[in-house]
């Protein structure tokens, strides 16, 4: 199974970064074979008007043929003004087809105390206007700078007791979608945190 993992801030400072780190490693440790996209890196910056062709389509082009490559997808993203980040629904708009179908699990971090909870509700209606599937465990990591130590562990209890159940409730369930969609089963073995 290969994940792709859209990370939608582009921001200086930016701290969803860390937490994509973290279930990447965790993800990798169960040998799914996981793809960063980082929007803010790979995504070129300006914008565009509807579905006209975006200004540097080989950059785009890239990102469409990594998520349509994936079986799954998560969306991590910061809450900003109480919504998901602008470059994450830009994203969403130009790749809507390449979603279609797939298990899409939701992160979001904040500075304040609520983990992102609004702009993860939204995301989630959003990802079944996609006829996707949300997973319906999303991951809140509140409180996001102090939630990582200077080397980008993740040392909140809480936080990470809260990773590591929705990392448990997104391979259930994407392997579910997976061996539906293709017959092939993942061993559960793998699944095993």
């Amino acid at each position: 199974m290969k994940l792709a993992m859209l990370i939608g801030s582009c921001r200086v400072g930016r701290q969803s970064h860390m937490i994509c780190d973290h279930l990447r490693d965790r993800l990798s440790g169960l040998r799914i074979a996981v793809d960063i996209i980082d929007l803010g890196v790979n995504l070129p910056s300006g914008s565009f008007n509807g579905y006209a062709e975006p200004p540097n389509a080989l950059q785009w082009q890239d990102v469409g043929l990594r998520m349509a490559g994936s079986d799954g997808l998560i969306f991590i993203t910061p809450e900003y003004h109480g919504s998901f980040s602008g470059l994450l629904k830009m994203a969403i708009d130009y790749f809507g087809e390449q979603c279609r179908g797939k298990p899409i699990g939701v992160v979001t971090v904040s500075t304040g105390k609520m983990g992102g909870s609004v702009a993860a509700m939204q995301l989630q209606h959003v990802i079944l206007s996609l006829g996707a599937f949300p997973l319906p465990t999303r991951l809140l990591v509140p409180e996001v700078a102090s939630a990582f130590d200077g080397k980008g562990s993740l040392v909140n209890e809480r936080a990470s007791r809260a990773a590591a159940r929705f990392i448990e409730d997104y391979t259930w369930f994407a392997e579910a979608l997976y061996a539906r969609r293709t017959g092939v089963h993942v061993p559960d073995k793998i699944l095993n945190l």
